[in-house]
Formats: C-alpha cells, structure tokens, sequence
C-alpha cells in the first residue's frame, strides 16, 4: 500500500535533481559565438540571435571572438545595441593570433563589458570611408595627409600624438562627426581610453595588442579562450547597472553555430550574390516574356528576383547605381529593336557597368561587387539580350505560315465556271467558296485578296502579274 507515496517521492526527487542539474550547467556555460568575416547582415543575426540565446538558458558569460576587417553600421549598431541590452557579460575577443577587429569591430570591442586580444593581433581604423569609383569620396592615408601640408611629419602617424585628419567635403565631416560622437560614448559607458578611441575614428590609426593594454583600450591579452576566462575571473562589470562579478571557475565552454536563417543570410547578402540573383530574375523573367509558355524561366527569375530584393534592404544600396543597371539593360535591349550602328547598346554596356560598381553604398573595403564579376556579367549580359531579343524579332519577322492571315494571297483553282457570281475553287486542297468581280473558268489560277466570313474574294493570277 505504501509503495505508490514512496515512487512518487522518489520520482519527485529525480525530476527534482535534472532540474537543479540543467540549471548548474547552463549557470556555468561560457557561450562563444564566433564571427569571422565582415560585420553583415548575416553576422548581425547569427549575434543577436546567440546573444538571446546566451540569455535566455542563463549562461554566466558570452565570449564574441572575432576576426573582421570591418562590415555595415546598420549590422554593427544591431549588435552593440544587444550587447548594451544583454543580461549576460559580453567579452569580445579579437583571435586567434594574427586576426584584427578594423574599423566596425572596434566599436564592438568598445561596446563590450570586456576587451580582450589574442597576441599578435590588432586594431582601429575605424574612420568612415565612402567607396566610389576610382576613389571619389575616399580620404588619404594619414601619412599622405601630412605630407601634403607641407608639414614635414613621418608617414606613420603615432595613435598618440597623430595630427587630424585633413578636410573633406561636408558629408565626409557629418560621417566622422557621428561616428566619433558613437565610439566616445561607447568608451564613456566602459572607462576606456576616449582620446584613442576618437583618433581611430578621424586619422584612421591602429594598436598592435600590447599597445592597445598599454593605453588602456583593452583588459587582457590572452593566448586563447581558457586563458581568457582564467584571467578575467573575479573581475567586476557592470551590467545593465548592476555590478556583478565574474565567476568563471569549472566554466563549461559551449561554441554556438550559425542556424540555417543566419548563414541564409550570409550568402545572399553578400553583395556579388544578391547581383547575379538581381540579374537572373531579370534575364529570367524577360525570357520569359519573349518566349511564353516556357514557365522555368519565369519562376526562377521570379524567385531570383524576390531574394535579391530581399538582400537589398538589409545591404546599402546606391539607387542611382541600380537605376544605371536598369538604364543599360534597356538600353541593349533598344539596341536590338532599333539598331543604331551600336551606339545605343555601347552605351547600354556602359551604364551597367557604372551602376554595377556604385550598386554597394560601403565604407567596408572590398565589400562591394568586385570587377572580374562586373565585366564578365556585362559582357554575358549584352550577348544574351542580343540573343534572346534577336530571336524574338526575327520570330515576329517572319511569314504567317496558317491560320485565316495566311490565306489571304494564297493560289487557287477555280472548279467551275461562273459569270462573276458565286463559284467554287481548290484553295490548299480544300474547297472554298470564291466571289469575283468578273467571269471566271474552270482551271483558271486565281488569288485570294479578301475573305468575307466562309467567302473568298479572289482576283484572276493573269490581272494580277499584270
């Protein structure tokens, strides 16, 4: 009789210590989120997403290691803005030795509770850049700068004692302004070096690791990520206004892969991804409408289509370089239907290929739609049109070959004899039929001018090669 109270406390008991073991484990999980590339809408998800994560199952630390030249400020500004709003103490770890985190990722690094480096690895230039062609818009380096001014200072420039930046256009000072202003207040909320902070910004410099310690932009230079959570344990940070001390003893270390949505977005917002899927959707779809009834065409572009739309309004994208691309494409394809000796179509050929390179809005080096994509696709590009339009208008060229247009002018036979009323005649081997404004005789050749419902209008062939 007693046996039932005692499986039930026991079973109690048991469900009682998985609870209290799970909630251990996930306590002491260290999570490690691993970005290595640009700073992309990809990368923004796959960090906010393991930010989440890291909170939601309680783990004690996030470990951001990263290795990026840099990427887009709307991805970077998601990922601090979570960092600011996480829960869970947030380090961001420049590794493994020989990596760098340029330009976005240094405002990371300056956002987190704790900066750390692997040896052998740097930081900074973080000034905002605008990529144009043949260098529209970019500023020069700092040693340059200098030695334009007629100042007589070395190329290199000291983080410490750097001249600014010379001026630029009005955009270029708002840019600089704005991102100076961001990385001072990020240095402000965690007690690190302002001064530096504000040069990599306007004079584009960088720190080796052992610099970055020495001026205070970081904590710790660790070997890897177990020497990292060795030394920072019992450090104290602040966390959402609360100090709380870091307990990483018997920490269990848990590296969060990307989910299948967040490396999704790492190939089509890849800039020379969401291109070639913009232009299959359009090349798709206007086979489509040349050759109806193909259908593959049509749903490819139009899928194609819908994912590069989709790329674009995660991307910065330059309008005017995609309403180039636009331009020329109707350009090649004007070419085709109205020939202009080629002038139209050299021109088509040209403004794709300008709005191609100013398509991608970034101040990320080599984060744009590279050449040996562009020239390629636009050769492919105007061969295509040619192709696929060429054929379509020779389609539309070419003689009716049935139906009620095709009989009009054809040759036929009278069967009888008729004074110019209704008669008979043999028209493609079938009997039709025929009226004529004068008599006609059996065997005699006529042609169809007209057709009044079931009823040929037809002339004599003799009147006709007269």
């Amino acid at each position: 009789m007693d046996r039932f109270p005692i499986m039930r406390v026991l079973l109690f008991g048991l469900l009682l210590l998985v609870w209290l073991g799970r909630a251990t484990a996930s306590v002491s999980t260290v999570v490690v989120l691993d970005v290595d590339g640009a700073i992309s809408p990809g990368a923004a998800d796959y960090v906010v997403r393991g930010l989440k994560a890291a909170a939601a199952e309680q783990a004690r630390l996030v470990v951001l290691k990263m290795d990026t030249p840099g990427g887009l400020d709307t991805s970077m500004r998601q990922i601090i803005k979570q960092i600011i709003a996480s829960p869970v103490p947030v380090v961001a770890y420049v590794a493994p030795e020989g990596a760098r985190a340029a330009s976005a990722g240094t405002y990371i690094l300056y956002a987190s509770h704790i900066a750390a480096m692997a040896p052998a690895t740097n930081l900074g230039a973080a000034t905002p850049v605008s990529i144009g062609i043949g260098g529209i818009g970019s500023q020069p380096e700092p040693g340059k700068q200098a030695q334009k001014a007629g100042q007589g200072k070395n190329k290199e420039t000291s983080p410490v004692d750097g001249e600014q930046a010379a001026p630029g256009s009005a955009m270029e000072h708002k840019q600089v302004n704005d991102a100076s202003a961001y990385i001072r207040s990020l240095a402000q909320m965690r007690g690190r070096n302002i001064e530096w902070a504000e040069q990599a910004v306007r004079q584009a410099v960088s720190l080796s690791a052992d610099e970055a310690l020495k001026l205070k932009v970081i904590e710790v230079i660790a070997r890897d990520v177990p020497d990292l959570l060795r030394q920072i344990d019992g450090r104290s940070v602040n966390v959402l206004g609360m100090e709380r001390t870091l307990d990483m003893k018997d920490a269990h270390i848990v590296t969060l892969e990307p989910g299948w949505r967040s490396r999704l977005l790492t190939v089509i917002a890849d800039p020379s991804i969401a291109y070639l899927l913009m232009l299959a959707g359009i090349f798709g779809l206007f086979f489509e409408f040349s050759n109806p009834g193909f259908v593959l065409p049509g749903v490819v572009g139009a899928i194609s289509l819908l994912l590069a739309m989709f790329a674009f309004q995660m991307l910065p994208v330059n309008y005017a370089g995609l309403g180039l691309i636009l331009l020329g494409l109707a350009f090649m394809i004007a070419e085709v239907f109205m020939p202009s000796f080629g002038l139209v179509g050299i021109g088509g050929i040209i403004a794709f290929m300008i709005g191609s390179v100013m398509l991608i809005d970034t101040d990320v080096l080599g984060y744009g739609v590279p050449w040996f994509i562009i020239v390629p696709v636009g050769i492919a590009s105007a061969l295509f049109i040619f192709f696929v339009a060429g054929m379509a208008l020779k389609a539309r060229q070419r003689p009716v070959v049935s139906g009620r247009e095709e009989l009009i002018g054809s040759l036929g036979e009278v069967l009888e004899d008729f004074d110019g009323k209704d008669g008979w005649a043999l028209v493609h081997g079938e009997n039709w039929r025929i009226r004529s404004r004068q008599p006609l005789s059996r065997g005699q050749k006529v042609r169809v001018a007209r057709i009044d419902g079931l009823i040929f209008d037809v002339e004599p062939e003799e009147q006709r090669n007269h």
